[in-house]
């Protein structure tokens, strides 16, 4: 039986869990530069550290993406939901208790691990549970709530300390555990268990060229959202100092960001439910997203407030939702979980990549942090549009077929 309203089981699960999810992998963007003070650290030291740190957990969540896909589609997507559940929980209550670099690094790899099988096994659950006509609204509530999850954790920097931060999310993980999911296995999966021998099987994956490039192409579609977050947003402050500009708050500039985010989550997946279209809405936003970064490095050179193109660059990268389920629907039950949880963690993974290609940027060609910052924004958004342009529409499609 497929569920037809967005207000199911199911759906509170997954959407309950992408918040955890969104709200333990932002602390450490809102707390970067709190938390490594108090450890000691100041200056050019302080910034290697922490997009060390970032790159080490994204690392871990690009490693999770593979494990936890494999395990989903092998075993089941409620089994991967709960195993990560209970891990990046564990190690955030360990991340209030870290004392020097080292340990915060190991416990990020190991929270990027846990962290990694939210989002792919629960928009797959989601997507499997409910009806063609009505699965794109579940996904919309998923990906909001992850959205609010990270405006959650903009808004607690203002009010906890980072190791309280980060011992509430970790409780807040083992709280979702008390959801009795053992019995929402969807029948979908539960069928192509049954039938399908090669299941989350990644040389099935690449074994035939187009579905490769699809796969690849939907990695590229999702990586401007991590370019936006994950460099701009979170270099703020480091941006501000280059261009003089000052009264700007880190953490303002991030809620607003995943507020736009949050809007345009719940407006894109309305549309694309309303225009029955995944790609006509995907290309829409993304082109507002580039428009709205340009207007925030504009801001940037006119040592302004950025804090309302914070918000629009957002709303810009809330194709979120449309993305995660489009993904999901151009790949067949048997590696369904495999392709979304590792194209969503490789896309925020890509922040490893992104990382060093700027500072060779600004080393290679003498830039300053804006002008490599700029110039890997030309690459990252030129790559995605394409991706979005190539790939098939994928609205009303049936979720029930294999990989063969």
């Amino acid at each position: 039986m497929k569920y037809h309203s967005p207000f199911n089981i199911a759906v509170l699960a997954a959407g309950l869990g992408f918040f955890v999810d969104a709200f333990d992998l932002f602390l450490f963007n809102v707390y970067r530069i709190p938390s490594l003070k108090e450890l000691g650290l100041s200056g050019v030291e302080l910034t290697r550290a922490g997009e060390k740190l970032l790159s080490i957990q994204m690392a871990g969540m690009m490693l999770g993406g593979i494990l936890t896909g494999m395990i989903a589609d092998r075993r089941g997507r409620v089994t991967a939901l709960f195993g990560s559940i209970v891990l990046y929980s564990l190690a955030n209550i360990a991340n209030a208790w870290v004392q020097d670099v080292d340990s915060y690094a190991l416990v990020r790899f190991l929270a990027g691990v846990g962290l990694a099988g939210e989002l792919g096994a629960g928009v797959t659950l989601v997507g499997e549970s409910m009806s063609i006509e009505r699965r794109g609204y579940g996904t919309i509530l998923v990906a909001t709530l992850g959205a609010l999850g990270a405006v959650t954790a903009g808004l607690a920097g203002d009010f906890l300390p980072w190791r309280q931060a980060f011992l509430v999310a970790g409780m807040a993980g083992f709280l979702l555990l008390f959801l009795r999911v053992s019995a929402m296995e969807t029948q979908l999966f539960r069928s192509s268990r049954e039938l399908v021998k090669k299941r989350g099987s990644f040389t099935l994956l690449f074994s035939n060229r187009r579905r490769a490039m699809k796969y690849l192409a939907c990695i590229l579609m999702g990586v401007p959202i991590w370019y936006s977050v994950g460099l701009l947003i979170t270099l703020t402050p480091e941006l501000a100092q280059e261009h003089g500009i000052s009264g700007i708050k880190l953490s303002t500039c991030f809620i607003l960001f995943q507020v736009g985010i949050a809007a345009g989550d719940l407006s894109s997946g309305i549309l694309s439910q309303w225009l029955r279209t995944r790609k006509r809405v995907l290309l829409g936003y993304m082109g507002f997203g580039v428009l709205a970064t340009m207007h925030h490095y504009l801001r940037i050179y006119q040592s302004a407030g950025i804090e309302t193109t914070s918000f629009l660059m957002g709303l810009g990268c809330g194709y979120l939702s449309v993305f995660v389920t489009s993904t999901s629907e151009q790949f067949g039950t048997n590696l369904r979980v495999t392709v979304t949880a590792t194209v969503t963690n490789f896309m925020r993974g890509a922040v490893t990549l992104l990382i060093p290609l700027h500072q060779s940027l600004e080393r290679g060609f003498g830039l300053s942090l804006t002008e490599g910052l700029i110039l890997t924004g030309l690459i990252v958004w030129a790559l995605a549009l394409a991706s979005a342009v190539w790939l098939p529409e994928t609205y009303g499609r049936s979720l029930e077929f294999e990989e063969q």
